[in-house]
């Protein structure tokens, strides 16, 4: 297998773990609370944790196959309704749902025959991209919406290794997501230490 896979590999399975610590203290209360995003109770993040390790689980299973599967059966629309039609149960059947998806998910991973990894999957935006940038991309979705719960776990606990290779994606949006060309300039120059810090910045929406 190659390293950088295993280090995703391993990663993803510690964030997992710590996820599973928070869910302790998950209750039917907790779960009616507000989450840190807006619109969404913690039910809702929960639900989304789930449904997104079924999302790996369909694209593993679709790789090993050699066959290209969409991450979620009717893409946006059909994740958001999976989403919701889930977030309103119970803290127990919530807790279950995301810890019996994500110890899936986990064996799924060790079970890749080492021809599959180079095979490609469909994410829910159309991209086509190699199985082998999975391992990352649910480490990802795990280490955010942890923090999303609000439940105690915040950015200041993410991995080293994880803010390792998410800061610079991160900093690659930028570009087209700072519209202010007065502000563009000042980063630019800040930068290059040839300007003052620009201080709060006015981004567009990530997504």
């Amino acid at each position: 297998m190659n390293p950088n896979v295993r280090a995703d590999l391993d990663g993803c399975r510690a964030a997992h773990a710590r996820l599973m610590e928070t869910l302790e203290s998950v209750t039917d209360e907790v779960a009616r609370r507000p989450s840190r995003l807006p619109g969404w109770m913690v039910g809702h993040v929960l639900a989304h944790l789930a449904r997104n390790a079924d999302s790996h689980l369909r694209r593993i299973e679709g790789a090993r196959r050699d066959e290209v599967v969409d991450q979620y059966p009717g893409g946006r629309d059909g994740r958001a309704s999976e989403i919701d039609a889930g977030a309103s149960r119970s803290a127990a059947s919530l807790v279950a749902d995301v810890r019996s998806t994500a110890a899936a998910v986990d064996a799924a991973w060790e079970a890749v025959p080492e021809e599959a990894w180079g095979r490609y999957t469909r994410a829910v935006s159309g991209a086509l991209v190699p199985l082998s940038g999975l391992p990352f991309s649910r480490w990802r979705e795990v280490e955010i919406h942890h923090a999303d719960l609000g439940l105690g776990f915040g950015y200041q606990d993410w991995s080293e290794d994880f803010v390792a290779q998410e800061l610079p994606r991160a900093l690659a949006t930028v570009p087209r997501r700072l519209l202010d060309p007065q502000a563009r300039r000042q980063l630019c120059a800040w930068l290059l230490e040839r300007a003052p810090s620009p201080g709060p910045l006015e981004l567009e929406p990530w997504e």
